[in-house]
């Protein structure tokens, strides 16, 4: 069983780790990962010092951040509520309701974005134009971009998201539960005293992943929906790498600034974890 995993990373991850090689090289197709001239720190200093550096660098840090901080509690909220309900028919509706967006293609998630928020005819700006309020045209306002960006995120992955939260709640000795209603707790103490530590393990290691994730903005959906007026909100280092590589084919250079965006990650998940380790206990290793 786990013989498909490890070929799927042996392959795809660590076969082309040769090819950072491409980043301190005159890279030409060709030549081969080996070969070119090399050039060293070139390409990192000459986007270090580009026009577009702190830009992509704020954009993909605060389009990572926001749901983050803002979406991250709410799996873990939902969790707690579905646990809660007692009838199973309604609990199963509700858990394959908020399950399906997961399952949706980013593709058809941004179709349905753009469709939604249309200036001439989506639901949303029909909805304005009813109450009296002037159309917004979402899509190219950039002002508007990072909260679709995060609004949609959250509903497409949060219930899907819930179900190891579930899983561990429902993992929890009940004697505790029996003991907290003999001493008179109420529901709100019930959650805030047993349920919300014994999770504590779960929401510590899936906090550090989501730390180490920070710097991986969801390349395919920036790319469907961001366009050319709104690079200043949108703009991330993954698409900015996708245009400097594919599209202008200057591979060294890409390759570059993907390599400097995976090292960002590594210090970040590596200072979250230690911070972890003091402070709780905890940590990834």
């Amino acid at each position: 069983m786990f013989l498909p995993v490890f070929l799927y990373y042996f392959i795809f991850c660590y076969l082309p780790m040769p090819g950072i090689l491409i980043a301190f090289k005159n890279f030409t197709p060709g030549h081969g990962v080996f070969g070119g001239d090399w050039v060293g720190l070139k390409w990192l200093d000459q986007f270090v010092h580009s026009r577009y550096f702190w830009r992509l660098l704020r954009n993909t840090f605060l389009l990572a951040f926001y749901p983050l901080v803002i979406g991250f509690s709410i799996p873990i909220l939902f969790a707690i509520c579905v646990v809660e309900i007692k009838n199973g028919l309604f609990k199963r509706f509700a858990q394959t309701v908020t399950y399906l967006p997961h399952f949706i293609s980013t593709v058809v998630i941004a179709g349905m974005i753009i469709n939604f928020l249309s200036p001439t005819d989506g639901i949303v700006n029909t909805f304005l134009a009813s109450m009296g309020m002037a159309k917004i045209n979402f899509m190219m306002a950039p002002e508007w971009f990072r909260s679709i960006f995060t609004a949609s995120g959250i509903w497409q992955s949060f219930g899907f998201s819930s179900i190891i939260y579930i899983a561990a709640i429902m993992g929890i000795d009940q004697e505790m539960y029996d003991s907290g209603k003999i001493d008179g707790v109420n529901k709100f103490q019930e959650v805030w005293h047993l349920t919300l530590p014994s999770l504590k393990p779960t929401i510590v290691i899936l906090f550090l992943l989501s730390i180490g994730g920070i710097m991986s903005v969801n390349f395919e959906k920036v790319y469907l929906l961001y366009n050319g007026a709104t690079y200043e909100t949108a703009d991330v280092i993954s698409t900015y790498v996708y245009r400097q590589g594919i599209e202008s084919q200057n591979f060294g250079f890409a390759t570059a600034v993907g390599l400097f965006n995976s090292i960002i990650s590594f210090i970040l998940v590596y200072v979250a974890n230690q911070a972890s380790r003091r402070v709780n206990d905890m940590s990834l290793w």
